[in-house]
């Protein structure tokens, strides 16, 4: 396990930050807790609820399957962009601020996505629902920084998969029930209502967790050196590929399954949608199980292994039934196949972003935008690749999974190296 980067002075005073969770955090933990899960989960839900929709979005538009996926790709770019502007903000002015002013144009942006004439005027939405909502999952893991150290961080990240996972289970049976009583529009109606109501409980009930005296005080050209310098450390490069790719596993899955689910093996709506609250379940247990039971009696990099290698081999698996291997296959394997993927994200998505922010208790918001950026750029390249070849197979999307679960593999053993002995960090930009 890598050891903590000293950083500056300041960083190396002892400290209820460093030490662990303060006191404050102790008496508010499961207010905070609940919180930050419920921001970490507007992404999922911003993503998820919509994806039942898909098909009728197709219809309804007059577009395409591919076009109406460049919708799921915008917002997830916007997400990744706004991330890299978000994250240093919030360096410099604390979390509260530019967290409440992403929340609120989140909600005015989604609410225009329920008015979208045009295929068209809706990716374009789309991207600024993304940009918007991007503070939410970069200031979430920057807040968790602050409070947190060390296992206690891993733990905590695998506590919010316990709520945001729940995002992934609810948000697609939502959206199908939504569209039995109105079209693809009245889920965007219901994320307004959603965002509304999260940017109410964060005015009232998040403090500020970035102390003045911690904050950067540089401009945009000291943020992007903070950046060069946390890029330019190889094991936090290692752990922000290895989880960007990982991701990218996921998301393609996401992107891809309405229409495989759905067109090629016959699911209706609501059946899609039980299938995939019901591979968030395993992705809810393995997390858990990795929080409760593995962070601080296995290594992390142990574990993360063992998660790539599970992820690698079901891509390999999940490809020979795409491909014929096993001739015509059933709903059935190819859902089990899925479930096994999405399980094993439990441990992939916390523990990449544990390693990787112990490494930098001095830039907190800047790593976590980095972390979050390198997730959705490659997810959003990894979206529409997945229907290159049409709706009536799913080669495209295994072929994805594989390539990326290879490359999220390559990045945690060429740059991770986790069998030699790490050197700490230097703080960012010094």
């Amino acid at each position: 396990m890598p050891e903590r980067a000293p950083g500056t002075a300041r960083d190396r005073k002892p400290s209820s930050v460093a030490a662990g969770p303060s006191p404050a955090a102790r008496r508010t933990g499961l207010l905070v807790t609940f919180i930050l899960g419920g921001l970490t989960a507007l992404p999922p839900l911003s993503m998820d609820m919509y994806l039942p929709a898909l098909p009728q979005v197709t219809s309804a538009l007059h577009s395409p399957a591919a076009t109406v996926q460049l919708t799921l790709t915008s917002c997830l770019a916007g997400m990744a962009l706004g991330q890299l502007v978000i994250g240093p903000m919030s360096d410099k002015w604390g979390r509260r601020r530019p967290l409440l002013t992403g929340m609120i144009v989140y909600v005015l942006a989604t609410a225009v996505c329920a008015l979208a004439p045009t295929t068209e005027l809706l990716v374009g939405f789309r991207l600024a629902q993304g940009l918007a909502g991007a503070a939410a999952i970069v200031i979430a893991r920057a807040v968790v920084r602050d409070l947190y150290d060390g296992v206690e961080m891993a733990r905590f990240f695998s506590t919010l998969m316990l709520i945001s996972g729940a995002a992934p289970i609810i948000a697609p049976l939502i959206g199908g029930q939504v569209l039995r009583f109105a079209d693809w529009r009245g889920v965007f109606v219901v994320l307004t209502a959603v965002g509304t109501a999260l940017t109410l409980v964060v005015w009232r009930r998040l403090d500020e967790t970035l102390p003045p005296e911690r904050r950067h005080t540089g401009g945009v050209g000291a943020a992007l050196r903070t950046m060069r310098g946390l890029l330019g450390d190889r094991v936090f490069a290692g752990y922000t590929l290895a989880g960007g790719f990982a991701f990218a596993v996921l998301f393609s899955y996401i992107s891809a399954s309405p229409f495989v689910v759905q067109e090629i093996y016959g699911a209706s709506p609501q059946q899609f949608s039980l299938l995939f609250g019901l591979n968030s379940v395993g992705l809810i247990a393995v997390g858990q199980i990795n929080g409760k039971l593995l962070v601080g009696r296995v290594s992390l990099d142990k574990v993360l292994a063992v998660g790539l290698a599970v992820v690698t081999l079901d891509s390999v698996v999940l490809l020979l039934m795409a491909g014929g291997a096993f001739g015509e296959v059933g709903l059935l394997p190819m859902a089990a196949g899925l479930f096994m993927l999405m399980s094993a994200m439990g441990v992939l998505m916390p523990n990449t972003n544990a390693q990787a922010l112990m490494r930098t208790p001095h830039a907190a918001g800047s790593a976590s935008a980095l972390l979050g950026t390198s997730s959705f750029l490659v997810g959003a390249v990894a979206s529409p690749l997945v229907g290159i070849a049409g709706e009536g197979t799913a080669v495209p999307m295994a072929v994805v999974q594989l390539v990326c679960s290879l490359l999220a593999a390559a990045s945690f053993l060429g740059l991770c190296r986790p069998w030699r002995t790490r050197e700490p960090m230097a703080a960012a930009g010094a």
